[in-house]
């Protein structure tokens, strides 16, 4: 069981790193800067760190909510995560990007654990949508930051921080609904339990269809590069996660956490490479027809 646990904790941050890493592509992509595939494996290895330590700082609704990391060795979470962290530091430094690997850890501690001094005490967890907001101009911050090293024009960054700061902040909140028992029983007020499923899908779905009009306008106005495949299975991968996902359900099947974790965690993974998928049978045929 301890084993089985172990290799669960482990493994359960490993889609979320690689998606974060594409990701780091993408907003290269959409920035024209050069590609740095080094600091792509930094900032993976970042991401990977940062979600396993949450799940080994264990809270109580987690009892409910990951009941299969029951048992696990924490200590060995703790061994792989700062392993991963030191190397992906490491990279980012030789990259001169020295703050940006230790503000999503600190905020990842804020968000696990908080700060308790005297009767104040600062947990990210519990506020009613302060703790996806935080997160999400986290990573947002994080992947601008890393793609955006060598980019001079201030506004691409302020596009790109605002599309993938609320990505994260929609995909975070339809977690939250996977959630909404565990959460509940301890009092967390997560948008879910405080709003209602309805008017929080409503709120999800204009907010992603603003991000994603707010990218076209950046297209037209040449801000950021077109990149047609990503933004088209970004707005459909989206539309259905929010409307299918953004429902409360105690026991979820096999297929349909598959089904989440392909889209939404696998979502950047599977946009690159339908575009490299797509962009050789292009190039493939112009070979052809010449």
């Amino acid at each position: 069981m301890g084993f089985k646990a172990t290799i669960n904790l482990l493994n359960a941050s490993t889609l979320v790193a690689i998606s974060g890493a594409f990701r780091l592509f993408i907003a290269v992509l959409f920035l024209g800067a050069e590609p740095r595939f080094l600091a792509y494996i930094a900032g993976g290895l970042v991401i990977y760190t940062i979600y396993t330590l949450d799940r080994a700082l264990e809270c109580k609704e987690d009892a409910v909510n990951r009941s299969e990391l029951t048992g696990s060795r924490k200590d060995i979470a703790f061994f792989v995560s700062i392993s991963a962290f030191v190397f992906g530091t490491f990279i980012l430094f030789k990259e001169m990007l020295y703050f940006l690997p230790f503000l999503p850890l600190a905020v990842g501690y804020l968000y696990s654990k908080g700060i308790k001094i005297g009767g104040f005490n600062l947990k990210l967890k519990g506020g009613l949508g302060v703790k996806n907001l935080v997160v999400a101009l986290t990573w947002g911050a994080f992947i601008t930051g890393i793609a955006g090293k060598s980019v001079d024009n201030i506004i691409p960054l302020i596009f790109v921080f605002i599309f993938f700061s609320s990505k994260v902040f929609i995909n975070s909140i339809i977690y939250d609904f996977k959630d909404v028992k565990g959460d509940s029983l301890v009092g967390i007020r997560t948008l879910p339990v405080q709003l209602g499923e309805k008017k929080t899908v409503v709120f999800l779905l204009i907010l992603h269809i603003i991000i994603h009009l707010g990218m076209f306008v950046a297209i037209i106005m040449g801000f950021i590069a077109f990149e047609p495949i990503i933004l088209l299975y970004s707005f459909t991968a989206g539309i259905i996660c929010i409307n299918y996902y953004s429902i409360a359900t105690e026991i979820e099947s096999k297929a349909r956490k598959l089904i989440r974790e392909f889209l939404i965690d696998g979502e950047s993974t599977t946009e690159v490479s339908l575009r490299l998928l797509i962009n050789s049978l292009f190039l493939q045929h112009a070979l052809y027809s010449i």
